[in-house]
């Protein structure tokens, strides 16, 4: 087997009236789509895209949301040859037509309307064509696949005969967060998938009766390939969540027995037990996930030690694995069997990795992207002789585990020199349960600061107010109780890591408001520029 498309032929030929996609419908309810049934819906959706022009090679933009139609377009632009370019749905219409016009995509395929006046916005081709899941009543626009469609078997097995992509096609264009200036494309090609998803399958010894509830983007790496392409590698059913807002109650309703999440929803789970006084009920966790969890897994950013133990103490331990979009994205996971608190666990076969004279790691294997698309030079500065430069600094243990100690661009370096990992101490001061969210500021300074998002639940049982709440933030004493929080959590760091002045900010950072990375991390040049006032309030007698 050398590419996606070959392995979605097989493996959804396979046993065909077993489920291979779930989702919640009204009720709500569990709707159930067949291995036949998405096998022939993605191979009637690969005829459209062949019949509005698409050759191999050729680029399609995907603009929707996580539902089961999302899985379906990226099997058939994968059987049609297509290269598939997933947009994040919550990108603005400038950020959607950079990646447009950069990808030279003249199809594209859109959840509804508002993603479709995204498209709009700007110069579109004259030969552009447009599908859409839902009606669109004010853009021209073909109808895409529905759940009751029944395809032409003629037409299924045509497009079934002509899925010959290679290892070495594209198979995906994924654009960074371009937060130090414009997108990159990552470049992947069906065997750096491949090799990813199939690896990381026999690790997780995934059975048939395996049910992965899918909630984290799929447009982005680590959904895409360790939920569909990992679950569609072992035969399993995924389940796509309604929303991020629904993973437990959906839970409950599919009963999962994978999950893969990021430390922030983990900690809302570990708050959420804590605030409902459950936290130390027997088989809490078991409850909450739906009674079958036997595997939860996090990426996307360090999981704080707290968090480990936490889920750890009550019998379902998370499990961390690490990667970025630039290696397909795993470079190490644990499992079941090999995992150690603070590790991101062990190489995955094939895959090596080594620290750098300066403590970054690097990577090499099957799994190191093509290289970033029309950018040679940001290539050839990540890619050196094979290796690919993560950006990330760790170590490795003797027995082979590897921890990650910060990321160079985000290194706070202070005025007097000293080298600081704003990550680890985050991670600390979110420990604490007034502390929702917060962010480290101090390069170029004397002393470091803290832009802080109190926990209002936590908060407002603590002061007993019924004030509003930017009263509450605004408030001596809330600012005195959360700062001796702060200097109770750092208390066992050194004393240039103190935070000497902290802001309390009311909202919270989000996705949708541009703070958080698809993967919940911190867009921490977004956040210092929204808050410039407050930064710069916290220096004013520096």
């Amino acid at each position: 087997m050398q590419s996606l498309a070959e392995l979605i032929v097989e493996s959804l030929s396979s046993d065909g009236e077993r489920p291979a996609l779930q989702y919640i419908g009204d009720g709500p309810q569990v709707c159930t789509l067949s291995r036949r049934r998405v096998l022939h819906l993605a191979a009637a959706a690969a005829r459209k895209l062949l019949d509005a022009g698409l050759r191999r090679g050729d680029t399609v933009l995907h603009l929707a949301e996580n539902r089961w139609e999302w899985a379906i377009t990226d099997f058939a632009i994968l059987l049609a040859g297509g290269v598939h370019v997933p947009v994040h749905a919550p990108l603005t219409a400038e950020q959607v037509g950079y990646q447009l016009r950069d990808s030279g995509a003249k199809i594209a395929v859109v959840s509804n309307a508002e993603q479709a006046a995204k498209l709009a916005d700007g110069p579109i081709p004259d030969d552009f064509t447009l599908f859409s899941y839902q009606p669109l009543e004010a853009q021209r626009a073909e109808r895409w696949i529905r759940a009751a469609d029944r395809p032409d078997r003629e037409v299924v097995d045509e497009v079934l005969s002509q899925a010959r992509a290679a290892g070495d096609d594209v198979a995906t264009i994924l654009y960074t967060s371009g937060t130090t200036g414009d997108p990159k494309g990552v470049v992947l090609s069906h065997a750096n998938l491949l090799s990813n998803a199939t690896a990381a399958r026999d690790i997780f010894r995934a059975t048939e009766t395996d049910v992965r509830l899918a909630f984290l983007p799929l447009s982005h790496i680590f959904a895409r390939t360790c939920d569909l392409y990992l679950t569609l590698a072992g035969g399993m059913t995924l389940a796509v969540a309604e929303s991020r807002e629904s993973v437990v109650r959906d839970c409950a309703l599919v009963k999962p027995t994978m999950l893969n999440g990021v430390p922030y929803f983990f900690d809302k789970i570990r708050r959420h037990l804590i605030e409902t006084g459950r936290a130390d009920q027997p088989g809490v966790l078991q409850q909450l996930f739906g009674g079958r969890m036997r595997i939860l897994c996090s990426g996307g950013a360090a999981l704080p030690d707290h968090l480990f133990d936490f889920f750890a103490e009550r019998g379902l331990p998370v499990l961390q694995g690490y990667g970025l979009s630039e290696s397909s994205p795993i470079i190490t996971v644990s499992d079941e069997r090999r995992f150690r608190r603070g590790s991101v666990g062990l190489p995955i076969p094939g895959v090596e990795v080594s620290i750098s004279s300066d403590g970054e790691i690097l990577t090499r294997g099957p799994h190191v992207m093509v290289g970033y698309y029309k950018n040679e030079a940001a290539t050839r500065d990540v890619i050196r002789d094979g290796w690919l430069h993560t950006g990330d600094l760790g170590r490795i243990d003797d027995d082979g585990f590897v921890y990650i100690t910060g990321r160079k661009k985000e290194l706070i370096v202070t005025s007097g020199g000293k080298n600081i990992a704003p990550v680890m101490l985050e991670q600390l001061l979110t420990e604490d349960p007034l502390i929702l969210q917060a962010m480290v500021v101090g390069d170029d300074r004397n002393y470091l600061t803290a832009l802080i998002v109190p926990d209002e639940a936590q908060l407002r049982a603590q002061l007993s107010s019924d004030a509003t709440w930017t009263d509450v933030v605004g408030d001596h004493e809330t600012k005195q109780l959360v700062a001796d929080r702060v200097h109770a959590r750092l208390r066992t760091v050194s004393r240039y890591e103190q935070i000497a002045k902290c802001s309390l900010l009311p909202d919270p950072f989000s996705i949708e408001n541009g703070m958080l990375t698809p993967k919940l991390s911190l867009r921490r040049r977004e956040i210092a520029a929204a808050y410039a006032a407050e930064i710069a309030s916290m220096y004013e007698s520096d």
